[in-house]
Order: C-alpha cells, then sequence, then structure tokens
C-alpha cells in the first residue's frame, strides 16, 4: 500500500511563533472561509509530509450553545458555563489542494486527535476531554470525520454569535463530536469536577461517587455533631459549612483560601445537595465564605469531627487492607510546646485516613493499637503494620476478638520468631514471598 508508506513521513504538530504568520496567510487565501483568528484558547497545527506542508488545523473555544450536543452530553446550564473549556472546536481544517493522497484527510485528523488533550494541557493548563466540529453539509459531505470515527449528532439551526449577540444567517450544519477520553460525557456532567478534568490535581476520593447529602451521607453524619455557636446571628447551618469544608479538602484544598474559592464555584444544584442557606430574595443557593469556613472548623471539637468524618469514609469505601502508621506532624506542637505524633489506620488503595488517635508523649504507638481499631469495622479485612505491632496480643486481637486477619513484618531483633518463620514450610507462604531477605512477612501466630 504505497500511501501507508508515505505516512510514515508524515507528522502533525503546533505551529512555532515563527510560523504563525505563514499559517494565518494560508488558511486565509485557501480555505473557503477565510480567516481572521481563531476564539479564546486555540492552538494551531501542521501536517508535514517529507518537510512540506500538507494541511492546517485550527483549534479553538467551543460553542457557547449547541443544541444537539449539550443534549447529548447531558450537562446543566451551569455546567455547561463552567465546563465549555474542556471541549475544543475545530473551527478550521485545511487540505491543499495539490494533495491527492488517499485517506491524507482522515489520517491528519486521527494523528491530531491523538495528541491533542496533552497538548492543551501543556499549553493552557488543562485537559480537553471531547472535540467538536460543524460541518456545512450543503458543501460537505463530512466524509474524513466519519472516516476517523467521529459520531454525528444532528444539525444546527442556522444561528450564530457575535458580539455576544445571536443572528440567523440561515446555514444549517451538521455536528459532530469526537470523545477524547472514554467518559467525556460522565466526566462533563458529573456534580463534582474529576481529576482528569483538573490536569491530574490530586483527589483522596471521588466525590460523584460518595454519599453526601441523603440518609447515611456527609451531611446526616455531620448534623450529628454539637454546634457550639450562638442562636443570634447564625447564617449557615453548621453541617452545610463543614460538609463543604470537607468535600474540598477531599477535592485537594489544602488551605482556607482554597476551601473558600472551591466553595465558590459550586453548582447550584451542589450547594442545595450539601445544605447551603437558601437567600429568599436572591432565590439563590448561598455557599460559606472562606472566613465562615475557617472560624467554625477553629471553634470545632476537631476529635468529634475527625470521628464523624471518618465514620462516613470507612462507608464510601470498599476496602479490604488496612495500614497502620504513625507520623510525627512537621510543624504542629501541644500546649507542652511538644511535637504532635498520630497513629492512623490508613486505607491502601485510596490512602484515606478513616481512623486516627494521639499517641501521648508519656507512652508510644503500641497502646494505642486497640483503641485506633475499636472505632472501625474490620471484620473479613487485612491489617497490615510494622514491626512495631508485631505482638502476641496485637495478633490475638486481630484475629480472635476482631474477625480479621493481619500482616505484620518481623525483623532481626524478634530472632526467635524470625527463625521459626524461616523453618516453616515454603508452602506455608504466599508465592510473592522471597526467602533469603532481612525480613520476613507473617500472617499467623508464631
Amino acid at each position: 500500500m504505497p500511501e501507508q508508506k508515505e505516512f510514515q513521513m508524515l507528522d502533525v504538530r503546533p505551529i512555532g511563533t515563527e510560523e504563525d504568520q505563514r499559517w494565518n496567510q494560508l488558511m486565509k487565501e485557501h480555505h473557503y472561509l477565510g480567516f481572521r483568528q481563531l476564539v479564546g484558547e486555540s492552538i494551531k497545527y501542521v501536517a508535514e509530509l517529507n518537510g512540506e506542508w500538507v494541511a492546517l488545523l485550527g483549534w479553538g473555544t467551543a460553542a457557547f450553545k449547541c443544541g444537539a450536543r449539550d443534549e447529548w452530553i447531558g450537562w446543566s446550564k451551569e455546567q455547561q458555563w463552567r465546563r465549555l473549556i474542556y471541549i475544543a472546536n475545530n473551527s478550521r481544517f485545511l487540505i491543499f489542494s495539490g494533495n491527492r493522497i488517499p485517506n491524507l484527510a482522515s489520517k491528519v485528523l486521527s494523528m491530531n486527535l491523538r495528541r491533542l488533550s496533552c497538548d492543551w494541557m501543556a499549553i493552557h493548563g488543562h485537559p480537553v476531554v471531547l472535540a467538536e466540529t460543524f460541518v456545512e453539509h450543503s458543501r460537505f459531505a463530512g466524509t474524513c470525520y466519519q472516516a476517523s470515527n467521529w459520531k454525528r449528532l444532528g444539525q444546527t439551526r442556522g444561528f450564530g454569535r457575535n458580539g455576544g449577540k445571536y443572528y440567523h444567517h440561515g446555514v444549517s450544519k451538521t455536528v459532530y463530536v469526537y470523545p477524547l477520553h472514554r467518559r467525556a460525557r460522565q466526566l462533563l456532567s458529573a456534580c463534582f469536577l474529576t481529576s482528569e478534568l483538573t490536569g491530574g490535581q490530586r483527589r483522596m476520593i471521588d466525590l460523584n461517587h460518595v454519599n453526601c447529602g441523603v440518609d447515611g451521607g456527609l451531611l446526616w453524619h455531620l448534623q450529628q455533631l454539637t454546634d457550639h455557636r450562638m442562636r443570634r446571628g447564625i447564617r449557615h447551618d453548621a453541617a452545610s459549612i463543614l460538609s463543604v469544608a470537607v468535600c474540598a479538602v477531599l477535592s485537594g484544598a489544602r488551605s482556607f483560601a482554597a476551601m473558600g474559592e472551591w466553595a465558590a464555584d459550586l453548582s447550584q444544584d451542589m450547594l442545595r445537595r450539601l445544605g447551603c442557606r437558601f437567600h429568599p430574595e436572591k432565590c439563590v443557593y448561598i455557599p460559606p465564605s472562606e472566613p465562615t469556613i475557617r472560624r467554625h472548623l477553629r471553634n470545632m471539637d476537631a476529635e468529634e469531627l475527625d470521628s464523624s468524618v471518618s465514620a462516613w469514609l470507612s462507608k464510601q469505601v470498599n476496602s479490604d487492607v488496612i495500614a497502620i502508621d504513625g507520623k510525627t506532624l512537621k510543624g504542629a506542637k501541644d500546649a507542652g510546646g511538644k511535637q504532635v505524633h498520630l497513629m492512623s489506620c490508613i486505607l491502601h488503595k485510596e490512602g484515606i485516613v478513616v481512623s486516627q488517635v494521639e499517641v501521648d508523649k508519656k507512652t508510644n504507638e503500641i497502646t494505642c493499637f486497640r483503641p485506633l481499631l475499636d472505632k472501625l469495622d474490620i471484620k473479613g479485612k487485612v491489617v497490615t503494620a510494622d514491626a512495631m505491632h508485631t505482638q502476641v496480643d496485637h495478633a490475638k486481637y486481630v484475629k480472635e476478638e476482631r474477625e480479621a486477619d493481619y500482616f505484620f513484618t518481623v525483623k532481626g531483633n524478634q530472632r526467635t520468631l524470625l527463625e521459626a518463620i524461616e523453618l516453616l514450610p515454603e508452602c506455608d507462604f504466599s508465592p510473592c514471598v522471597c526467602r533469603g531477605r532481612k525480613g520476613a512477612w507473617a500472617d499467623r501466630e508464631t
């Protein structure tokens, strides 16, 4: 196949700054619509074959409104306004008339789509998960889009937008979309922004898949806490302030200012679900401000709040493995000036803390083992811990009293136990355990 050999030398890339004027001039001269500029965030591409420019592509901001597209996505008007940036519009596509290579247009388009989201992330700081285009069906059949597996959604009504106003130009176009992410529709219509839309920003948990508001949800757990505020002057319900703060932290917020910004970006639907205040005159839900969140959190009983949130989190994630670990908090000191040391239960896969206790300076982590696990339902799960907790009492507690399994580390300072383990038949161990190492793993009493 001769065309396949030629495609091996085909390269589709964003243009350089020095090529911008040439790209603009060629698009203006050869495209039937001419060219002025791309709208909003944009990227200009060129397709080169053996060093020669054979095609040009221009991507800009998505159309503000498109009935067929919006219905297909299933998002609300508020979500549409906030998430249009995650859609890229192929507003210009030009194949130079002198090129008669079969399938060139669909090949260029496919190569461009494979790198579009990564390039968008590098240039504009966020990805795109959906590509769209409008084909004037009175002129073109849209063959290259169909060959590249774009989805035809319907036709426009012949309206355009200029200067913030709509006008009827009478030219109906066919709407095509191409998902750049396999869950593009779900991501764009989800209640909360996901890590895929925020460029991989760390999320402790996906809030779109947890119970936040109904019975047994986050809001219900927080409503059980004591509100120590005086009734006079209260505008925001205590549970709603805490639910917004908790969800903000789980979404990556690491400061009071970040919590306030996250709350301000919530949609009306999510503010309603999180129990936020409804303003009767403005007829909108009002998020708590950063000062409100800060004041309320500082006056809360931290241990009571931690227990409530941990109880909720433990029900949201189905994890079979719980890790026990102790850490000294950097920069945190108690009333006596001593650094705070916490012992925590962490879900292995998600990295979520579901229980924690402060280790008193007069004792160590061993005495906190039982109180830490007493807060959790660990039946049928596996508890992992370091060598400090390789104790007979701990093993009996986990196995006999709590009906769970354990995975404890054994080091050289427990020589008798280590030698007993090394004498056990290899078939008694998991296949992943290697002999000859300084440490071993024990999942049984010795």
